[in-house]
Order: structure tokens, then C-alpha cells, then sequence
């Protein structure tokens, strides 16, 4: 059924929707760690979570081989690693994580809170020999 409000000929068009608040959700999840929020609408071609590291807290260096991704800094303060080349991360830092880059990441005093965005990964699919 077409919601009345839908503009007309637009009746099964996907629509742009207002997701949510990162710096509420952060701070709502304030003593939380990890994911505090997934993007989990279907058929998305993208990915998205809103993490959570505690104060002081440490993301081992790791490095992912096939995904590019976006790491926005919604909350706190901390350092993107590796440690040779350690850069200040703060509200609203914007970084890009190429594909196959070592990155660590350490939450300042407060914590940091962030969200990723990076293309959806396929689902596991079970096949014959």
C-alpha cells in the first residue's frame, strides 16, 4: 500500500531516511563498547556500524585486504596508528583506510566513538564440487 504522503509517482521508489543521531547513539552508549549501531536495512550495497572504543582503549594493528573503508570520528578523542606514523584523531576527523593498509586505533581518556561506512561484503555461499 502507497503511504499517502509519498510524492506521486514515486510508489515503490526507494526514499532517502533519516537513520538515526551518531553523536546521540554515542553518548546514549556511553558505557558501552563495540558496535553500537549496524546499518541493517535490506538490500543495502553498503556496510555501516557506529563503534565504540573505552577510554584508553586499543584496536591491534590488522590491515584489511579487500575493502576500502571511511572512518568518521563521531565522539572523543585518540590516535590512528601505526605507531611510526600516529595521527590525532578528534571529532569530525574523516579518515580514508585504503585496501591492504596497517591501521591501529587508540581511544584517548574519554573513549572514541566512530562510525565506518565501507562497500557490503557478499554473503557466504555454500557451492558444489
Amino acid at each position: 500500500m502507497a503511504d499517502p504522503q509519498d510524492p506521486p509517482g514515486t510508489e515503490g521508489t526507494p526514499l532517502p531516511r533519516l537513520l538515526g543521531n551518531t553523536v546521540s547513539i554515542a553518548e546514549a552508549g556511553s558505557e558501552s563498547t563495540g558496535a553500537l549501531w549496524r546499518l541493517a536495512e535490506p538490500g543495502r550495497q553498503l556496510d555501516a556500524n557506529l563503534v565504540r572504543v573505552p577510554p584508553h582503549g586499543h584496536i591491534d594493528a590488522h590491515a584489511e585486504p579487500d575493502l576500502d573503508v571511511l572512518l568518521l570520528v563521531v565522539t572523543g578523542e585518540g590516535a590512528l596508528g601505526p605507531a611510526e606514523r600516529e595521527q590525532a584523531l578528534e571529532p569530525g576527523s574523516l579518515v580514508w583506510l585504503p585496501h591492504g593498509s596497517v591501521r591501529s586505533l587508540t581511544a584517548g581518556a574519554g573513549g572514541l566513538a566512530y562510525v565506518t561506512v565501507h562497500r557490503r561484503r557478499p554473503g557466504m555461499r555454500i557451492g558444489r564440487r
